[in-house]
């Protein structure tokens, strides 16, 4: 197998910077624990090497890569509601081309995933008080009452595009497009309530406020720490991301039976739909792992498998 020096590898890495993915914010549902791959893998616990593009990528013409990231807290403004975010984390395929585009294979769960988040306030605060008789009814059942309380889910809608190949490691430049909806749930609002569809979604292109932390390191493909093995990880670290730039659709689908009153409801307190520059997300501390092969031409044709085979053995 060919062996590169560091200072060599680091040259050959550089080219994988621009795709480090600032992390999305999103309100979501927690999932099952996912397999905790050993060392430099550790990050990637749900990346999709065996989706079909990965697994094609032959190292020449197109070089496959992992990449997560992730956030402990941040806030999510929509119109006249400022949510606060939790645990997040995005993880993702890229698939880099020799003509310097790239495309993302999502994990077949979705992009994104977090922590579910309580709107403030409750359902009082999203709709009440309301000038809708059946809504006021509603209202005056909901005065310290646990059918008060309201989450939200943000749900992956498609995979994420428009990457741009060097906005991860500078500044003020928007990283990726990430298209989602937000699921709101309580009892009074049936279980089909959504700010943003898969057809019209809420569009976020979260860009680094300060330059990020710069980390590098070398691992075997399973995992273990190795100056002279076949895996890199560039690691992006500490910056504050931001968007202020997406549009919010207003609420539908949400009430049992009451013919778009509470939809009407909804919007009116909240302000949506929401034009752009009214609507922003803040991510504090983000983290954003990339790991591909060291040197992927060595390894054509066969990039794509050799990565799977790697983060398999890592998983156990």
């Amino acid at each position: 197998m060919m062996r590169f020096s560091l200072g060599a590898r680091v040259a050959t890495t550089a080219t994988v910077l621009g795709t480090a993915l600032g992390v999305l914010a999103s309100i979501g549902t927690a999932t099952a624990a996912a397999p905790a791959p050993n060392g430099g893998w550790a990050p990637f616990t749900r990346c999709p090497v065996d989706a079909p593009a990965m697994l094609a990528a032959d190292g020449l013409a197109k070089t496959p890569q992992c990449v997560v990231s992730s956030s402990l807290s941040g806030s999510i403004k929509l119109g006249k509601t400022t949510v606060p975010t939790g645990r997040t984390n995005l993880q993702m395929g890229v698939v880099q081309n020799a003509d310097g585009t790239s495309s993302v294979v999502a994990p077949s769960g979705g992009a994104l995933i977090a922590d579910s988040a309580t709107v403030p306030g409750g359902l009082l605060g999203l709709m009440c008080p309301s000038n809708i008789p059946a809504i006021t009814d509603i209202c005056k059942q909901l005065d310290n009452s646990s059918l008060n309380k309201i989450t939200a889910t943000v749900e992956s809608v498609g995979a994420p595009y428009d990457f741009d190949q060097t906005a991860g490691i500078v500044t003020d430049k928007p990283i990726v497009a990430i298209p989602v909806r937000i699921h709101l749930q309580n009892p009074f609002l049936g279980g089909k309530c959504y700010i943003g569809t898969a057809a019209k979604p809420v569009v976020l292109r979260p860009k680094n406020l300060q330059f990020p932390e710069f980390g590098m390191s070398f691992f075997r493909g399973d995992g273990t720490a190795d100056d002279e093995g076949e895996m890199s990880r560039i690691d992006l670290t500490k910056a504050t991301q931001n968007d202020s730039t997406f549009a919010v659709p207003g609420a539908g689908g949400c009430g049992l039976g009451l013919f778009g009153l509470i939809d009407a409801a909804v919007n009116a307190k909240t302000g949506l739909p929401s034009a752009t520059g009214n609507n922003s997300l803040t991510l504090n501390d983000t983290q954003t792992y990339l790991a591909g092969l060291t040197a992927p031409g060595t390894f054509a044709p066969d990039a794509g498998k050799r990565l799977a085979q790697n983060w398999h053995s890592a998983v156990g």
